[in-house]
């Protein structure tokens, strides 16, 4: 006679057998991923070419951050990214209202081995203009840095010494930023 335990352990074994409902297979087969950055929406088509790694770009667009995901075949080095950030938004980009807060403005970038702090050296080409978007520059640099893997964390210094930069609420701090410190100044993609 079957016991109540016995009934349980043959239901159990059934279900293990019969799985989740997908068929096994003997090969794998191939799955084609799309091409295209996750957070887009429907942009328009491209004519720059498509290449293996993402690399984010921090931008704004309507006094706020937002994430241009750009291909290309290689991982950057830090100082690229930041080279091609202060460089501005392509022109598919610029159609779709993108902008920089980082003209006249000449960044290093040093990663110390081991450290996931990277420390960036700023000089403004003009000390004397009035910096009404300084908020989202550093925000552009923090968020822009700290979407890579190697970097948590970004400190800044001017002449070598360390700098007392904006956060995203205003307040002046000379601590290593995150992405986080710029959410209120983040916005939908």
């Amino acid at each position: 006679m079957i016991t109540v335990r016995g009934l349980a352990a043959l239901i159990t074994i059934s279900l293990l057998f019969t799985g989740c409902g997908v068929p096994a297979q003997d090969e794998p087969h191939p799955v084609t991923l799309p091409r295209r950055p996750l957070t887009a929406t429907s942009a328009p088509a491209t004519t720059e070419p498509l290449g293996e790694v993402a690399q984010v770009l921090c931008l704004v667009r309507d006094s706020r951050l937002v994430q241009a995901v750009r291909r290309v075949d290689a991982v950057p080095a830090p100082q690229q990214q930041l080279d091609q950030l202060v460089a501005g938004p392509t022109p598919n980009e610029q159609a779709q209202g993108m902008s920089t807060a980082l003209a006249a403005t000449e960044l290093t970038v040093n990663l110390p081995i081991g450290s996931s702090t990277a420390e960036v050296g700023i000089s403004e080409t003009d000390d004397s203009a009035a910096r009404t978007d300084a908020v989202l520059a550093y925000g552009q640099i923090v968020c822009t840095l700290t979407s890579r893997a190697d970097i948590a964390t970004v400190s800044f210094r001017r002449d070598g010494e360390p700098l007392r930069v904006p956060r995203g609420d205003g307040i002046l701090t000379g601590e290593a930023l995150r992405a986080g410190d710029y959410r209120s100044l983040i916005g939908p993609a």
